[in-house]
């Protein structure tokens, strides 16, 4: 097999050229590996090679699924047994991990050949992904450009045709955010759905989920029948659906009552590219026989995106505080911005925390009345087209005076300032849309319908019900075949 049609093929179908016996596991690992000596040089995509590993695997009988199918994983929260997962922080760069995430072991149980871990910002914290432990990694569609974050290093990979299918995760957007910024299809799943284990019962309290980057629909869809159900130590039994994932995405949606809006949630300003890429979903919906018009959630948003943030802060307090007591390193091993959060978090009370989460499901009870009118949400996924590297950076202001309060231990101070509101807005003016369904659990996806006039991709989100999956993918495969994107690929790369 040549390499070109090796990219021509999702991870659907090169399992079924194994499966056939036309082609064999290690061929298609040195076509992946090929090409990834070829093009990450210039992307920085995948930051732990596990080369030797794979190429073991791939002589051994495989079998599942995905059996023989090159494959790559984040090298955050989908632990390797044996490896580190760096986390993209430099403090975790050389403590291997114990045991497999349950993720990896249903990957593995899948017949997938995994021979990398790719890049992401330190501990999944920002839309970008430009960590200062590995580099930044680039946007194939234009390497001036990132690729989104946190699960960037993955949708790099996949847009570069190193793997069809990579895997990533989602606590604020990780897997939609890159997947709008490198063309390619995000699925993030409903909160309880995919087991988080064992290192954790639940992430950012089910707020961050698995799943995966792709290419094609249906390997979103096969890859969640092999990540979907009940981990025995876990603590959900999730819902599953009358039929399998792989199964509903081939199914005709139906007439769909959609609701689009485009405004920042937060009132912060929206390019309009990011408009004319809803507009132009809207027109595409309707031409499909859906019904859309424009609708407010009645979601008090700008509350929401002060009460994730409120978890995401006191989430990177443990988490630092949990890496300096597991190995001993001091402060300057973790970034600026990773410990202006984290001290921040640490100077919030448990009473404001504990109110902050509760509001969770007020929340969440207001999006289940939007969607007892309409079916699907529609948003841009990014309120700008993808950002040049190092564009989305600390500004300056805010880097000196993190450095004055971190100094004179002033972060409660600023969390009783509307300092943290300046925050949210500088971290999130770019990606406001996607906290929603985070905070709420609901499944939300991005899609590849549109490319900005300088040829950058830029998705559009739809958030679902609780447990409404199967209707996103069922639409994705619908909007996938009115304007085909899976074989439009950078020039470049």
């Amino acid at each position: 097999m040549e390499y070109e049609e090796y990219r021509g093929h999702d991870a659907v179908g090169l399992a079924g050229l194994v499966a056939s016996g036309e082609v064999k596991p290690a061929e298609l690992l040195e076509l992946a590996i090929g090409r990834a000596e070829q093009v990450n040089p210039d992307l920085n995509a995948i930051v732990r090679p596990m080369h030797d590993l794979a190429r073991e695997r791939a002589k051994t009988p495989l079998s599942g699924p995905f059996a023989g199918v090159p494959f790559l994983i984040k090298d955050l929260a989908q632990d390797y047994a044996g490896l580190p997962t760096g986390s993209g922080s430099r403090a975790l760069a050389d403590i291997p991990m114990p045991e497999h995430a349950e993720v990896v072991r249903r990957w593995l149980d899948a017949g997938l050949v995994v021979f990398g871990k790719t890049n992401t910002p330190e501990f999944g914290a920002k839309g970008i992904t430009e960590p200062d432990a590995n580099g930044p990694t680039r946007n194939p569609w234009n390497t001036a450009h990132t690729p989104g974050g946190s699960s960037g290093g993955s949708a790099s990979a996949v847009a570069a045709g190193i793997v069809p299918v990579a895997g990533g995760n989602d606590g604020g957007g990780s897997i939609r955010i890159p997947a709008a910024c490198c063309g390619l299809f995000g699925l993030k799943p409903s909160r309880g759905l995919v087991p988080s284990g064992p290192a954790y019962a639940e992430m950012l309290h089910g707020a961050a989920v698995n799943g995966v980057l792709s290419r094609s629909v249906r390997d979103s869809a096969a890859m969640l029948d092999v990540l979907a159900g009940h981990d025995p130590a876990g603590p959900y039994v999730p819902g599953l659906p009358d039929a399998p994932y792989a199964e509903l995405a081939k199914r005709a949606p139906g007439t769909l009552r959609i609701g689009f809006a485009t405004a920042s949630p937060i009132g912060t300003d929206v390019s309009p590219e990011a408009v004319a890429a809803v507009e132009d979903a809207a027109e595409l919906l309707r031409s499909l026989g859906h019904e859309v018009e424009e609708a407010a959630t009645g979601v008090d948003e700008r509350q929401l995106a002060r009460d994730f943030l409120t978890m995401w802060f006191a989430s990177m307090a443990a988490e630092v505080d949990h890496v300096r007591q597991a190995t001993g390193c001091g402060e300057d091993k973790f970034e600026l911005d990773t410990r202006i959060m984290a001290a921040v978090g640490r100077a919030t009370s448990a009473r404001t925390y504990v109110a902050s989460h509760n509001r969770w499901n007020e929340h969440s009870h207001r999006l289940a009345r939007f969607h007892e009118r309409y079916d699907l949400l529609l948003t841009p996924t990014l309120a700008h087209p993808p950002a040049r590297v190092g564009q989305l950076a600390t500004p300056a202001w805010m880097e000196q005076a993190s450095r004055v309060l971190l100094a004179v231990r002033g972060a409660g101070l600023l969390a009783k300032t509307d300092l943290v509101d300046r925050i949210a807005d500088e971290n999130l003016r770019w990606t406001p849309y996607t906290q929603l369904a985070n905070i709420t659990g609901r499944p939300a996806m991005s899609v590849p319908t549109y490319w900005t006039k300088s040829g950058l991709p830029l998705g559009v989100q739809f958030v679902g019900a609780l447990g409404a999956e199967g209707s996103l993918l069922a639409l994705a495969t619908q909007l996938e075949e009115a304007r085909p994107w899976f074989d439009r690929t950078p020039e470049r790369f």
